[in-house]
């Protein structure tokens, strides 16, 4: 028999009994557990698990949900269920900026990252030959003060079109309708060129030079109708010399975005993250 890998996460209300009742269930199923990640937030009472299993014998991933459904209607629980091969199918979104996407796309074309690249949508069309070197299908969608909700409706139809699971923005510069926002909660991924809290908006990096900061740094997270305040998955800083030009920390902060975007998109591929309300829980 071929053995079969999956990913089970999980989050409910705390209480007694959840683990033992999920392990229980699995031991049931002759499921071999190969990996279990769990965390309780005493902030908001919460309980996360994230169970990296294989098949023993011969069942069905439907077969595997009729059980684990009883006990997640005991517990009032929420839960996905993947296999381990499974790739998401991801639409990367760019204005001008490069180096994020170049980056995604090599990864991607590499086999390091676990993901199938749909197609880069972007509002100008400088990154087209980038797209085209890469074989990902390009799609040119302008964006102007009167036109915005017509081209959102065609990337929601792109999106529906290529049965898309996540949006990963590469440093897209526009900002994104709350409708978008609440019809993508928690499938819209954005790189920001600051250590979030901090220096949100434009020119971050302007903003800390002015400030005179030592350390800067970039936040992936997901995009939410507050801008760039919705909930982190990643972030990395390095150091700043009080001799270097807002130019200079532009250039330090790009790598630093493609490490921090890059993880973010891998952790949430593989089934990762897991929404916390405003927060995340990361098994990584």
């Amino acid at each position: 028999m071929e053995k079969k890998d999956y990913i089970l996460n999980l989050s409910c209300a705390d209480r007694v009994g959840i683990v033992a009742a999920v392990t229980s269930a699995m031991a049931g199923m002759d499921l071999f557990l190969l990996e279990l990640s769990q965390f309780s937030d005493p902030s908001t009472h919460q309980f996360f698990m994230r169970i990296h299993f294989e098949t023993t014998k011969e069942i069905t991933e439907g077969e595997i949900m009729e059980h684990l459904d009883l006990v997640a209607n005991r517990f009032e629980m929420s839960y996905t269920l993947h296999d381990t091969h499974f790739r998401p199918k991801m639409i990367l979104m760019v204005s001008k900026h490069s180096h994020c996407l170049n980056d995604l796309l090599h990864r991607w074309s590499s086999g390091t990252l676990p993901v199938e690249v749909a197609a880069v949508v972007s509002n100008h069309e400088d990154l087209k030959t980038m797209a085209s070197w890469y074989k990902v299908p390009f799609h040119y969608m302008p964006t102007a003060p009167d036109n915005k909700e017509e081209q959102e409706e065609k990337l929601l139809q792109l999106i529906e079109k290529h049965e898309i699971d996540f949006v990963v923005l590469a440093r897209y510069m526009q900002i994104l309708s709350d409708k978008l926002c609440q019809k993508m909660l928690g499938r819209i991924i954005n790189i920001h060129h600051s250590f979030l809290p901090s220096f949100k908006g434009a020119k971050p990096y302007h903003q800390a030079y002015i400030r005179g900061v030592k350390i800067i740094g970039a936040t992936a997270h997901y995009v939410t109708a507050d801008l760039d305040e919705g909930p982190i998955i990643d972030q990395e800083v390095t150091r700043a010399r009080h001799d270097q030009l807002p130019q200079e920390l532009v250039r330090l902060g790009q790598d630093v975005e493609c490490q921090v975007l890059a993880r973010a998109v891998k952790w949430h591929a593989e089934q990762r993250v897991i929404l916390n309300g405003n927060k995340t829980v990361v098994f990584n």
